[in-house]
């Protein structure tokens, strides 16, 4: 597939959800962050489908339109498992595939606790274009994003990545904290990051009937994420800092729609970046192949 066509895929996409979503009445369950996760797992045989467009201003290189796909399907209760496919386009230098993701979030405590661990692990198979910034590592810096797509993209890397997620439900209130540790799977020492969420539902009792523009629809929150440097000088030396602010809205027909406006911390950082994000769940999809057979049926 020509990258292009991957691009204006993603955005028709895009409105395809938006188009349909009124009449699938399915029951979104997103987080409300971009970066930081929370101890939210997906359902057990649930589906869920998402686009996330990035706009972002580059000093050096032209602004630019990235964007992943995401398919993410609860294994089981403690277990979640997904999938990115990305992309980005950038002004002058055309479009370009950038590669998968997989991932994996193992909830080791069943029940509710005080502060809920989650573990996560992922596969990274990127080239160096990629410019969808879902974690800041190391000295992960603005100027890596002005190299053109065409030497960019020669750059392939094999990463793992890994998190120790630490999140807290309290009331209305969700304060959760990502401690993140990076290898390229080649070469290089490994690298960290942080990031760190706090969002609050506006009314944590629901109507009975439904409403598009009732409080308990919307959250609204902050996000803070940045690098911490190498195992070799481990700290806040030439990194990448960003304060996101959080805005969620989950429509009675249970599509969730984000927004994220971002600034960039310090000058290493992108002065200025845009999130978007629409998704819908799919309840019981890896049930629906598996109905047991009627007596009497053929082979």
């Amino acid at each position: 597939m020509k990258a292009g066509t991957h691009m204006r895929g993603q955005v028709v996409f895009s409105f395809v959800l938006l188009s349909v979503a009124p009449a699938l009445a399915l029951q979104a369950q997103e987080r409300p962050y971009f970066i930081t996760y929370s101890q939210e797992m997906e359902e057990p045989g649930s589906l869920e489908i998402g686009v996330s467009p990035l706009f972002g201003t580059q000093r050096g290189g032209g602004s630019f339109l990235a964007g992943w796909t995401e398919f993410e399907y609860g294994v089981k209760g403690w277990w979640t498992t997904e999938i990115y496919l990305a992309g980005q386009s950038t002004r002058h230098d055309g479009a370009v595939f950038t590669g998968y993701r997989w991932e994996n979030r193992f909830r080791p405590l069943a029940r509710e606790h005080r502060i809920n661990p989650v573990l996560y692990f992922e596969y990274e198979s990127l080239n160096g274009a990629d410019k969808t910034l879902l974690e800041v590592v190391g000295h992960d810096v603005e100027d890596d994003h002005a190299t053109p797509n065409a030497e960019a993209r020669q750059e392939r890397k094999h990463e793992m990545e890994t998190k120790l997620i630490l999140s807290s439900n309290l009331d209305a209130w969700n304060i959760s904290g990502n401690l993140i540790a990076e290898k390229n799977l080649s070469n290089g020492p490994w690298e960290f990051g942080y990031a760190i969420g706090v969002s609050r539902v506006l009314a944590s009792a629901a109507r009975p009937e439904a409403c598009s523009f009732c409080p308990e629809n919307f959250t609204v929150g902050v996000e803070v994420y940045g690098g911490l440097g190498t195992r070799h000088d481990l700290g806040f030396t030439d990194t990448s800092h960003y304060a996101a602010a959080l805005l969620s809205w989950s429509l009675p027909s249970g599509v969730t729609l984000r927004l994220s406006p971002t600034l960039g911390l310090n000058d290493a950082s992108h002065r200025f970046l845009v999130r978007l994000g629409v998704s819908y769940e799919m309840p019981g999809f890896g049930r629906r192949g598996s109905r047991p057979r009627q007596a009497g049926g053929g082979a």
